[in-house]
């Protein structure tokens, strides 16, 4: 079979063996061979050599002493941190502590210097002498002092019966509503952490463990305390008694006499 196309012809007569077709497209109508893809370019081309690639990344070595630098540095700062927050608490602590001090000084300072010969009765009804001091013990310190401020104006003297006492290496200081009969109001921590207490009390140059008024000696000239912290520190106060109230002295000290 043949056909006409143009100028070119082709012969498409079978053969019993296929030859006269496949030979007729190989000679006259066969297509181009497709070429294979170009091959890739060298790693060189692309600025890397095979001796950079390898070496990309850390090593086990190197993860190794930055974890450890790190860990130097991790555990710098939290020492420095516990220095810190160590130092911090010493020195509130230091200052809690001057704090107290001040605080039982001033309230010694005026519950003894407004002490006056009073006698008391206590909430059963039994007396009590107006001023009774114990070298050490529970009860340490009872007395009677005037100059109780009324800023609510409530119906009551100025007179105001008060104790103080040592529990448990703590110091609190008792006050009471009324001089007699009264049971006390809310006691006042005034130092923690007090190891050993003691009082004596001056009369006439003499010092006494003990002291229970009497009709020619009602109150003691002096009182001294002596106790040591827990921290092993000792301390000594000297406070007058019934030498009253002085309010301070105006800026400048006292006027001078007119010569």
């Amino acid at each position: 079979m043949r056909f006409t196309a143009g100028n070119a012809m082709m012969n498409l007569s079978p053969s019993p063996s296929g030859e006269g077709l496949g030979r007729g497209l190989s000679e006259r109508g066969a297509a181009p061979a497709i070429p294979p893809p170009p091959p890739s370019p060298p790693l060189k081309g692309r600025g890397l050599n095979e001796t950079q690639v390898n070496q990309a990344g850390f090593t086990l070595i190197e993860v190794v002493v930055a974890l450890f630098i790190f860990g130097l540095l991790a555990a710098a700062g939290v020492a420095l941190l516990s220095v810190s927050v160590r130092a911090q608490t010493a020195t509130s602590a230091r200052f809690d502590e001057m704090a107290a001090l001040g605080r039982l000084n001033a309230a010694l300072t005026a519950d003894l210097a407004q002490a006056v010969e009073r006698p008391a009765r206590d909430e059963n009804g039994l007396p009590l002498p107006a001023f009774r001091g114990e070298g050490s013990g529970p009860e340490l310190l009872g007395l009677v002092r005037r100059g109780w401020t009324n800023l609510d104006d409530a119906p009551r003297a100025e007179l105001q019966k008060v104790e103080y006492r040592l529990d448990n290496g703590v110091l609190r200081r008792e006050a009471y509503g009324a001089v007699d009969g009264a049971a006390p109001l809310a006691s006042t921590e005034m130092m923690v952490g007090v190891r050993q207490l003691k009082m004596r009390y001056r009369w006439q140059g003499a010092w006494s463990e003990r002291w229970d008024s009497r009709p020619d000696a009602p109150l003691p000239e002096a009182v001294e305390l002596q106790f040591v912290r827990q921290d092993g520190v000792a301390l000594r106060a000297l406070f007058l008694v019934g030498a009253g109230y002085v309010p301070p002295l105006p800026e400048g000290g006292p006027s001078a006499p007119a010569s």
